[in-house]
């Protein structure tokens, strides 16, 4: 599916853009923008997309996605009909690196832009801490709102315990046009299709290359085999059901597309490193420390 470029309109009297959205749930949204994101989402779940990262999100999600990264988050309505929150600050690059430029004390935020190319997940801790900056900015004049803003990018780059989301091959910017169509159209086929069985010459034909081809095609632009990938979409997708539904976990492995349910607690083990189970009670008390 290949991204809308986003076009961002600073807030009034602003360098920046401020807005809060309280909705039912968050539609996927596929888009980029040469500006960077900081995102936090609150009473909300479902899952995360940025660059070729796929993961699922609850609580209080706090991310920075760098320009021209593509994302999105998607989650389905409360089952008690309560609003999703989602604040979003999105800074021009060229206005933030000039103020970097002129006030020195702000070149410890440079390392943490840099790294947002590939989007950054902060703790959980800074994600509560970073609701009280984004509660006063909603009313707050513009230059309270500016200085606000400093202060929670101080917080994001002082967090040691981050996790960077899209890998490093992934570089949506660079790649040569006809090269992003071809995996924009077999990823988008994969998302359609991954509870049944996908089989790799199909792929292949769709984005009209030999098989060996494609799997060396596929493996340099997501840094995973096909199977890797599928599973990890297969796990988030049934990360997302742990958490929003009540769902018996033998159930949320067969709307997973998962042949038996011994299968679905090995590979999500595997890849989340404790089993469903396991990461299903470890939701219903989240800790800030």
């Amino acid at each position: 599916m290949k991204p809308m470029c986003e076009k961002v309109l600073p807030s009034d009297n602003c360098s920046w853009r401020f807005v809060k959205y309280s909705i039912p749930n968050i539609d996927f949204n596929w888009h980029y923008h040469p500006e960077y994101e900081v995102c936090l989402t609150l009473n909300s779940q479902g899952i995360r997309y940025v660059g070729d990262n796929i993961a699922a999100y609850s609580q209080a999600d706090l991310v920075i996605v760098g320009p021209n990264l593509p994302h999105t988050w998607h989650s389905k309505e409360n089952l008690d009909v309560s609003k999703q929150i989602v604040y979003v600050a999105q800074i021009p690059l060229k206005w933030i690196h000039n103020v970097i430029d002129v006030n020195i004390e702000l070149t410890a935020l440079t390392k943490m832009l840099e790294l947002s190319h590939r989007g950054i997940e902060f703790s959980h801790k800074s994600a509560v801490t970073a609701i009280t900056f984004f509660e006063k900015m909603q009313d707050a004049p513009p230059l309270s709102r500016y200085v606000l803003l400093i202060q929670l990018l101080e917080l994001m780059c002082q967090d040691k315990h981050t996790k960077l989301l899209s890998s490093s091959q992934y570089n949506y910017g660079s790649k040569e046009g006809s090269e992003t169509d071809k995996l924009d159209k077999v990823i988008k086929y994969i998302q359609q299709h991954y509870t049944n069985q996908i089989y790799a010459d199909d792929l292949a034909v769709l984005a009209h290359m030999s098989t060996n081809h494609f799997h060396r095609f596929f493996k340099k632009r997501t840094e995973r085999t096909l199977t890797e990938f599928i599973n990890q979409l297969k796990i988030g997708q049934a990360c997302k059901l742990l958490i929003s539904s009540n769902s018996p976990i033998s159930v949320i492995s067969d709307q997973c597309g998962f042949n038996n349910i011994s299968n679905f607690n090995r590979r999500f083990l595997k890849m989340k490193g404790h089993t469903p189970s396991q990461f299903r009670n470890s939701i219903k008390a989240p800790s800030i420390d």
